[in-house]
C-alpha cells in the first residue's frame, strides 16, 4: 500500500489533450493523423516497435511481399538507368550483410536523383521505409523514403538505439521520431498522471512514469529500453485493473433481490429431455448462490460453441420467476431473439414473451403493460428491450446473450433509475483465455463450460486449396451426399455481391448461390440465400425452410455466426476462409452436428496464403476445442492486435501491454490494485491513480466493449 500523503486529484492536463497541429506543424500533424495520431497524447503514448542499432542491419528474411516496412541496410551499389521509353531510374542494391534487396528511385530526368546519388553511395547505411512489393520473382522497394545517417553524430549514435516506429505510406517512422521528440521536450511531470506508488516502484524496480516515456523515444541504452518497457506496461496493468476492481467494488455496494432457486428450477431441469453435464450443473449452482445474495450478482458464463450455456441461462430465469421477479435476456439479433424465445417457452415452465424491433404495435403494448405490470415472466429481446418506452417495474435478472455485442452503457440501461439493482449474467460463445479474461472483464466473476453435452461429435474439419479443382468438385459431390442423407448444407461466403468491400475477387453470397444452381453435382437441389440486407420476416422464413428441408442447401453470409440452430445441419463450407479469424472460424463451425450426428466442415482458402493465415487455418483446422483454440489465437496474432473487435469495440486500447506476454504483470498489478482498493474503494489517497482511470474512462472506447 503506497505511502503517498492524501492530495487534491491533479486538473486535467491541457498540454497532452492539444491538437498536434499547434506542436508539430499542419504539414506534419496531416501525416501523423495517418496513423491514428491527433493529440500530443496520442503521440507520447505512440510506442516505437522495435529498435535498431547502426551496424546491425535489418534481417531481409523477415519481410515479405505487401508489407510497409522500415529497414536499416547497407548500400552495396546504385547505377542510372535510362529507361527505353522517357525517364530515369536509380537501382540501389541494398544488403542486411547476407541477402540483398533492391530499392529503385523515377525520375525524369537525371537532376531529379543527383541528391539520392550522393548520398547513397557503396557501404553507406540508411534508414529505408515502404511497401515491398515483387518484380519478376524478387521483392524489392519502389521509391522508398530514406533518411541519412550523418556521419558527424557516428560517436555519439552508434551506441544509441533507434526507434523505429509503425509506418504508413505517408508517415515513415523518422517523421514520428522528430515529432514525438518536439512533444518529450515539452512535458513536465504536472501533465503526466503517474499511477505507480512508491511500494511497486521499489519492488519492482520501476521508473517514474514520465522518465520510462522519454527513453522510450530517446533512448541512451537497451538495458534502459527494458526497464521503462516494463515500467509503462505496469502503469498500464495498474491502471485497467484499479479500474475495474473499483467498479466491481462500488457494484457490491449496491443493494438486489435475494433469490433462491426452488421447486420450479428443479421441475424444470426434471422435464429437460437431457441432464445437465457436470459442467452445466456446476455453473447453475454458481449462478444461483450469486443470485440468493442480497448484493448483485456481476457474472460471465463463458462457454464453448454447442456446450448449453442457453439451458443454464434458462433454469436461472425460472429461478427469478419463480421467486416472483422478471427476468430480460438479452440478445444481438432478431434470428437469435426468436430461436431463444421458441427454445425457451418449450423448455421453460414459464411466460415468455418477445419484443425485438421488428414486432407490431399491439404486441409491443402487450409486452409494454406486462414489463410495467410487475407480471413475473421471461422478457427476450433485442435492444427494443433497452427502449425508453419499456420500463420493467420487477426486474430481478439480467441476462446478455454475446455480450460483447452490447456496450456497457446498453446493458446498465435495464439498470437505471432502480433503488434495487437487477442481478447481471452476461454470456460468450467465444472462450476467452483467463488473461484475456483477467484484463478485460476484471469486474465480472468469470464461470466457464469446458465439455460439449452428451452426444455431440466434434467436427471434422478440412482445409480446400480453391487451386485444386478435383477437390473443389469432391466437395460439392459430397454436399449433395450430405443432403440426399436428410442433413443440410450450409455455404458461408464473406461479402454479400460483388460492389461489397474493396477486394472484387472475394466469395460472395449472390455469385456463389448463381455458380451452385448451375452446377452439375447440385442439380435439382432447392437453393436459398441469407444475409443481413434482408428483413427479419424474410430470415426468419429462409431459416424455417432451411430446417424443414425445403431449401437444404443455404448460401450466406456470416449472420448464421452466432446462435442458429439447425439440428440437422451437418456439413459447412467456407469460402474464402482467410478471411475470418479463428473466433468466427470456431463459431461458424459450431453451427454444424447440433443433432449429435457426424458433420464436416470445410475451410476453402487461396492458393500461396501468407505464411502467417497458413498458420491460422492449421490450427483451427487440427483444435477442436473453443479454449485451446482461443489460446492458439493469441499466440498467432500480430502484437498490437490481442483484443479483437469482438472483445474490444474495434480496437485494442492497450498501448504497452500485451495479455499473453505480459501475464505476470498483470497479475502482479491485480493484486496490487485489489490492495489499493480494498483500503480505499474511493481512491482518494491515490490521486494520480484516481485521475489516470478518470482519463482511461473518458478514452478507452473498448471498455464499453460495443
Amino acid at each position: 500500500m503506497s505511502t503517498r500523503k492524501t492530495a487534491a486529484v491533479p486538473e486535467k492536463p491541457d498540454l497532452l489533450d492539444s491538437d498536434l497541429e499547434r506542436i508539430v506543424g499542419a504539414r506534419s500533424a496531416k501525416k501523423l493523423a495517418s496513423l491514428g495520431l491527433e493529440t500530443a497524447r496520442d503521440l507520447l503514448f505512440f510506442f516505437p516497435r522495435r529498435y535498431a542499432h547502426w551496424g546491425k542491419l535489418t534481417p531481409l528474411s523477415s519481410v515479405f511481399e505487401g508489407e510497409d516496412v522500415t529497414l536499416l541496410a547497407q548500400v552495396v551499389s546504385a547505377d542510372l538507368i535510362h529507361n527505353r521509353s522517357r525517364g530515369v531510374r536509380l537501382s540501389v542494391q541494398l544488403t542486411d550483410g547476407a541477402g540483398t534487396i533492391n530499392a529503385t528511385f523515377f525520375a525524369r530526368h537525371p537532376g531529379a536523383l543527383s541528391v539520392h546519388q550522393r548520398l547513397l553511395t557503396p557501404g553507406s547505411q540508411h534508414l529505408f521505409a515502404g511497401k515491398i512489393s515483387s518484380y519478376r520473382g524478387r521483392l524489392q522497394l519502389t521509391h522508398p523514403d530514406f533518411e541519412r545517417f550523418d556521419s558527424g553524430d557516428a560517436e555519439s549514435r552508434v551506441e544509441r538505439p533507434i526507434p523505429i516506429y509503425p509506418a504508413s505510406a505517408k508517415c515513415p517512422s523518422w517523421l514520428t521520431s522528430r515529432s514525438v521528440q518536439i512533444v518529450v521536450g515539452m512535458v513536465s511531470d504536472r501533465d503526466i498522471n503517474d499511477p505507480l506508488d512508491d511500494k511497486v516502484r521499489s519492488e519492482h524496480a520501476l521508473m517514474n512514469l514520465i522518465d520510462a516515456l522519454r527513453t522510450l523515444h530517446d533512448p541512451e541504452s537497451d538495458e534502459a529500453v527494458a526497464r521503462a518497457k516494463k515500467t509503462v506496461r505496469w502503469a498500464e496493468a495498474l491502471v485497467l485493473q484499479a479500474s475495474l476492481l473499483q467498479r466491481r467494488a462500488i457494484s457490491a455496494q449496491d443493494a438486489a433481490h435475494v433469490i433462491e432457486g426452488g421447486a420450479l428450477v428443479e421441475q424444470t431441469r426434471a422435464g429437460l429431455p437431457f441432464e445437465l453435464t457436470a459442467g452445466q450443473d456446476g455453473a447453475l449452482q454458481e449462478i444461483l448462490t450469486d443470485m440468493a445474495k442480497p448484493h448483485p450478482m456481476q457474472r460471465l458464463l463463458q462457454a464453448d460453441v454447442g456446450a448449453g450455456k442457453t439451458v443454464v441461462a434458462g433454469l436461472a430465469m425460472t429461478a427469478a420467476v419463480e421467486a416472483g421477479y422478471q427476468a430480460a435476456l438479452l440478445a444481438p439479433t432478431e434470428v437469435l431473439a426468436q430461436q431463444h424465445a421458441a427454445s425457451l417457452s418449450k423448455s421453460l415452465m414459464v411466460p415468455v414473451e418477445l419484443l425485438t424491433g421488428s414486432s407490431k404495435a399491439a404486441k409491443r403494448k402487450t409486452v409494454s403493460q406486462l414489463a410495467a405490470s410487475a407480471q413475473p415472466a421471461v422478457f427476450v429481446g433485442t435492444h427494443a428491450l433497452i427502449q425508453d418506452s419499456l420500463q420493467f417495474a420487477n426486474l430481478g435478472l439480467v441476462v446478455v446473450d454475446e455480450q460483447h455485442r452490447f456496450g456497457v452503457a446498453q446493458r446498465e440501461k435495464l439498470r437505471e433509475g432502480r433503488d434495487v439493482a437487477p442481478h447481471m449474467l452476461t454470456m460468450t460463445a467465444t472462450p476467452i483465455p483467463r488473461t484475456i479474461a483477467m484484463t478485460v472483464f476484471g469486474d465480472l466473476d468469470v464461470t466457464s463450460i469446458r465439455e460439449l453435452p452428451k452426444g455431440r461429435v466434434p467436427v471434422q474439419t478440412y482445409l480446400v486449396n480453391s487451386a485444386n479443382p478435383a477437390w473443389i468438385n469432391r466437395m460439392w459431390e459430397r454436399a449433395r451426399e450430405e443432403i440426399e442423407s436428410g442433413g443440410r448444407v450450409f455455404v458461408v461466403a464473406p461479402r454479400i455481391d460483388s460492389t461489397e468491400g474493396e477486394d472484387s475477387e472475394l466469395a460472395n453470397v449472390e455469385d456463389v448461390y448463381q455458380m451452385l444452381s448451375q452446377l452439375p453435382a447440385l442439380s435439382g437441389i432447392n437453393i436459398a440465400t441469407l444475409h443481413g440486407r434482408m428483413t427479419p420476416e424474410d430470415k426468419a422464413r429462409i431459416i424455417d425452410d432451411f430446417n424443414t428441408g425445403k431449401t437444404p442447401l443455404l448460401v450466406t453470409t456470416t449472420v448464421i455466426e452466432v446462435g442458429v440452430d439447425i439440428r440437422d445441419a451437418s456439413m459447412m463450407v467456407i469460402l474464402d476462409s482467410q478471411q475470418f479469424g479463428l473466433s468466427q472460424l470456431h463459431q461458424l463451425r459450431g453451427r454444424v452436428g447440433r443433432g449429435g450426428q457426424k458433420a464436416i466442415c470445410m475451410a476453402v482458402h487461396r492458393d500461396q496464403l501468407p505464411p502467417e493465415s497458413m498458420k491460422r487455418l492449421q490450427a483451427f483446422a487440427t483444435v477442436i476445442d473453443g479454449f485451446e483454440l482461443a489460446e492458439a489465437d493469441l499466440k498467432l496474432r500480430h502484437e498490437g492486435n490481442v483484443l479483437g473487435g469482438a472483445q474490444s469495440g474495434g480496437k485494442t486500447s492497450l498501448k504497452a501491454l500485451r495479455v499473453m506476454r505480459d501475464t505476470a504483470i498483470i497479475e502482479g498489478a491485480r493484486r496490487h490494485a485489489a490492495a489499493l482498493v480494498e483500503s480505499d474503494a474511493t481512491l482518494l489517497k491515490y490521486p494520480a491513480l484516481k485521475a489516470a482511470i478518470a482519463q482511461l474512462d473518458e478514452q478507452a472506447e473498448w471498455m464499453e466493449r460495443s
